[in-house]
């Protein structure tokens, strides 16, 4: 009996908790309703204009960010490229890579995709072999290599594909999610679910990353050449 009455109580509990959350969004509402209500049309045409404002600033980033290469996959012809191209643009991701290693390939179909999904970041590739010294200075010697570049500073690496789930398959998703951890793209979905295809192929190392080591932190890699 006393069991019972005990559930009773727990179940009125969480139905007045909920009784209570659905009031206090509803007022809420009801005060943004009213705000809305009470504008009058100088009200209403700041708001309009301040609307507008933003689209137009939004549209003037994004044109001049197309005006810098942004917005595709681009090659760049020699390493001396490369230092205009990061001094001109506040991200930038650069793929080191070499004709001869199938996974270069793989990366460049992701790469090609998410050029044209971020046109907040430049996406750059170079082939090692024009790179000498830029390879030597940045220590690249694991190929594929990403440097991502934040404010002219190379400030992380992503080295082969060990931290894309340690497959050749993963997805445009998983690369994404990798770079908004760095925080080299503007990434809107959850950095602490890497959107793995599979999480029983690639384990449980991958399932959920703490906080502290997704952002700020210098990713290594023991991988090899894989030519």
């Amino acid at each position: 009996m006393e069991a019972h009455t005990s559930v009773d109580m727990f179940a009125k509990v969480l139905e007045n908790q909920l009784l209570q959350t659905t009031s206090i969004v509803e007022q809420q509402l009801d005060a943004e309703i009213q705000k809305l209500d009470q504008m009058d049309e100088d009200d209403l045409e700041r708001l309009k204009e301040k609307r507008l404002e933003a689209l137009k600033k939004a549209q003037q980033q994004k044109q001049e960010w197309l005006s810098k290469g942004h917005g595709e996959y681009r090659e760049l012809p020699s390493e001396r490229e490369f230092f205009q191209e990061v001094k001109e643009s506040k991200k930038v991701v650069c793929h080191f890579y070499r004709d001869s290693t199938f996974r270069c390939k793989i990366l460049d179909k992701h790469l090609a995709l998410l050029a044209k999904k971020h046109l907040e970041t430049k996406f750059l590739k170079l082939n090692v072999e024009k790179a000498p010294f830029l390879c030597e200075r940045l220590r690249i010697k694991v190929i594929p290599t990403l440097a991502l570049v934040n404010d002219g500073k190379t400030k992380d690496y992503v080295v082969g594909f060990t931290e894309l789930g340690n497959t050749d398959d993963f997805t445009t998703e998983t690369l994404e999610w990798r770079l908004g951890c760095s925080d080299i793209i503007n990434y809107s979905g959850n950095l602490m679910e890497p959107p793995f295809q599979s999480q029983k192929k690639f384990g449980t190392n991958f399932t959920k990353l703490e906080k502290k080591a997704i952002r700020g932190k210098i990713y290594d890699s023991s991988d090899s050449d894989d030519d």
